[in-house]
Parts: C-alpha cells; sequence; structure tokens
C-alpha cells in the first residue's frame, strides 16, 4: 500500500510546524521503570527527522488499559524521562492530552518536545469520537501516525484525527509497511513462516491467509497441539482448542494441494504444568502413548529442533511470529532460543528474515540477536491483521 511519508517534507514545508507525532510508547513497566525501550528506540528516526528539519514535536501515545479514566500508574511521566535521555533532548510532559491548559503550556514552554498525557485516559480516544479528535487536531499543523503496533485501532489519534490534518506516516510506519509487503507481494523462495503461540484461533487468519504462499509453515507453541489432536495424537493434558479440529484437518488439506508443507513437532518438552520449575519428560509424539496422560507439553523438544534446522537450511525468506513454548518460564524456553538461533544463522546466509509477536521479539533481544534479522516489529496485533491481508485503519488514513 502507498502513503504519503513524512520524509517527503523538508526544511521549508516543517520548519516551525508543530508536528502532531502518535508513537507506540506502550512500554513494559514495573514500579516506573521501563523494562524494555525498544518501540521507543524505534521511533528515534522519525523524531530525529523531524527535529533536524526545525519542527516542534507533539507526542501522542496511549500506555496500558485505563479505559477512559485518569491512573497513576499509567501516565507517561516515566516514558518522557526516559525519551529525554534517547534524544539528549529536553522533554516537556503535559499532565493533559487536551484542554486550553495544554494549548497555553504549548506556547509557554521553551521546549521543542512535548508529549501529551496518555490519549486513553480519555473515553473519546477508543471511540473514535470526532469531537476528541478535533481537539486533538487542533494542537498541531500535521500529523504524523508512527505508531504501527495501534495501526489496527480505529482510535482517535490514530485514525480520527487524520479528518482534520494534513497526514503522513513516519519513518516506522513507512518501514513496518514496507517490510511486511514485501513477504505478502514479492517473497523470495523458498519462504518459511514459524507460526507459534497458544491458540489456532488467534492465528487462524494469518495460517489461511500465508499456506498457499508459503514453502514450510512451521506451526509451534500449544497450537501446534490443536493440529496432532486432530489427527489421534495423544497430547496428554497439553492445551487444545477441540472446536477448531476439523479447521485443523481442513489446512492440512489445504497445504498438500498448494505444495505447501506443513511442519508439526516430532517430539515435546513436557510438565506438570507452564509453571513447572523442572522439565517431566521428553517423549516423542506417538499415538496411544499413556505415559504423558497427566503431563502438558511446553515447548519443542531436540528431535524436533535438529529437524527444523535440516529444513530450514537454505530458506531465502523467513517469518517468525510467536514462541515454540512457555517462553516466560526459562525452563521452557530452549526451543524458541534454539529457533531464533536457526533463523538468525539462515539471515547471516542471506535470508530476507521478518520478526514479530512479543514473545518472539523478546527473545531475539534476549539473545541480542535484533540486527541479524532484518526487519524487528513493533506490532504485535497490527502486524497479525497486516499479514491477514486486512486494510488497516491507521494506515488507511495515510494514503497517497
Amino acid at each position: 500500500m502507498n502513503v504519503k511519508c513524512i520524509d517527503s517534507l523538508g526544511t521549508q514545508e516543517l520548519a516551525g510546524k508543530r508536528v502532531l507525532v502518535r508513537v507506540d510508547f506502550n512500554v513494559p513497566l514495573e514500579s516506573g521503570e521501563i523494562q524494555s525501550d525498544q518501540r521507543m528506540r524505534a521511533a528515534l528516526p522519525t523524531l530525529t527527522y523531524l527535529l533536524e528539519h526545525q519542527a516542534q514535536i507533539i507526542l501522542m501515545s496511549h500506555l496500558g488499559r485505563p479505559k477512559g479514566q485518569f491512573v497513576d500508574d499509567l501516565r507517561l511521566k516515566p516514558v518522557g524521562k526516559h525519551l529525554e535521555e534517547l534524544l539528549e533532548q529536553k522533554v516537556c510532559v503535559l499532565s493533559e492530552t487536551v484542554g486550553d491548559q495544554v494549548k497555553a503550556t504549548l506556547k509557554s514552554e521553551d521546549a521543542r518536545v512535548f508529549l501529551l498525557e496518555n490519549t486513553r485516559f480519555y473515553p473519546g480516544e477508543t471511540e473514535n469520537d470526532p469531537a476528541f479528535a478535533k481537539a486533538l487536531a487542533e494542537l498541531g499543523d500535521i500529523y504524523v501516525n508512527d505508531a504501527f503496533g495501534a495501526a489496527h485501532r480505529a482510535h482517535a489519534s490514530t485514525a480520527g484525527i487524520a479528518d482534520y490534518l494534513p497526514s503522513y506516516a513516519g519513518l516506522l510506519m513507512q518501514r513496518e509497511i514496507t517490510a511486511l509487503s514485501k513477504l505478502l507481494k514479492s517473497p523470495d523462495h523458498p519462504f518459511v513462516a514459524v507460526i507459534g503461540g497458544a491458540k489456532v484461533s488467534s492465528k487462524l487468519g494469518v495460517l489461511e491467509n500465508l499456506l498457499p504462499a508459503v514453502d514450510f509453515l512451521v506451526i509451534g507453541g500449544a497450537m501446534a497441539f490443536t493440529f496432532l489432536a486432530a489427527q489421534g495424537q495423544n497430547i496428554g493434558q497439553s492445551l487444545v482448542e477441540p472446536e477448531l479440529y476439523e479447521t485443523a484437518l481442513s489446512l492440512l488439506a489445504a497445504a498438500k494441494k498448494s505444495k505447501t508443507e506443513i511442519i508439526l513437532p516430532q517430539d515435546t518438552v513436557m510438565a506438570k504444568s507452564k509453571d513447572d520449575d523442572q522439565i517431566r519428560s521428553v517423549v516423542k509424539l506417538e499415538i496411544g502413548d499413556a505415559d504423558i496422560n497427566e503431563l502438558s507439553g511446553v515447548d519443542i523438544g531436540p528431535e524436533s529442533i535438529a529437524m527444523l534446522r535440516q529444513k530450514l537450511a537454505g530458506v531465502k525468506t523467513i517469518l517468525w511470529n510467536g514462541p515454540m513454548g512457555v517462553f516466560e518460564n526459562p525452563c521452557f524456553a530452549a526451543g524458541t532460543e534454539a529457533v531464533a538461533e536457526i533463523l538468525a544463522e539462515a539471515t547471516d546466509q542471506g535470508a530476507y528474515s521478518v520478526v514479530g509477536g512479543g514473545d518472539s521479539v523478546a527473545a531475539v533481544e534476549k539473545l541480542h540477536f535484533s540486527k541479524r534479522f532484518s526487519h524487528v516489529s513493533t506490532g504485535g496485533g497490527a502486524s497479525l491483521e497486516f499479514l491477514e491481508g486486512k486494510t488497516l485503519p491507521g494506515i488507511a488514513v495515510l494514503g497517497a
């Protein structure tokens, strides 16, 4: 999809302009401390571009789910403080998002970067209320959406505001669109999609949309057990979605028709629960294995890892979304970490790779592999909906 990008404007168009930038600073916080600033760092190229071209920046972001109420623990002050360190520039953090006091502060404060308060403190944000969108628009001259992670939401600050201001994509938004579009429109082959996570239902649209396009579809995480159980495998107490057994079988049949190889785990690490503190068994998945009836699958096993290493040798395009097991428990992170290593090695050898989804991105960051992948997406739900082929509201309003 073609969008108007902010880099089409130079100093003549931007100098002295108030540029409202929707960013995705919905970062994990613990006791007021930011646990990961990946999303903030991803927005820096856009902010730097605007500063270099003499614009005044007014930032908008949500944080958490305050449900239209002011919640002190979800204020953006810690985010603004950290942004000052990243930009090496003063950031004026406001205690409100719209209104006369906000307008007065924007005029009186000697700063080039302002951060409005959490947009979701106002019911009009998630309702995409035209009055709230207009109140936001009154604060600026130009609107830039750089919040790819929120682009699937038709909210006032991601979509409605574009009705009132000239609107552009930020550099991050443009990079996300370009990276994901390449997977859908012009991938080099062999093309592998590695899809993990807990539920088939949350990834069904992606599986269906990618199935005709990929050469290999690797299904891991708990969602693999729905496919295995549908074929009669004994998977113990592993998480399944019985209502999707027929859907899983239909996908397997469709894969044969499209000559796509669906790769499921050959063995699994099992434990009493996802919160267990040790591995109880590693079993090869076979019909009628009664020894696992009281256990649950929590990670792919060593045979599955070895098989993936062999199967994925020489791939040219990679999509990875979702962990191979209960990655948040260190006892069951080995499979996800091994997949990260396999895919990073393929990228080192020239493959084009895109990583999306919270846990897969977390694995890449934990292993310091971010620079070994072609693109690490900042979008979870947004990247999934994009890969389903849906039109995202926050992008549709930026059309050229």
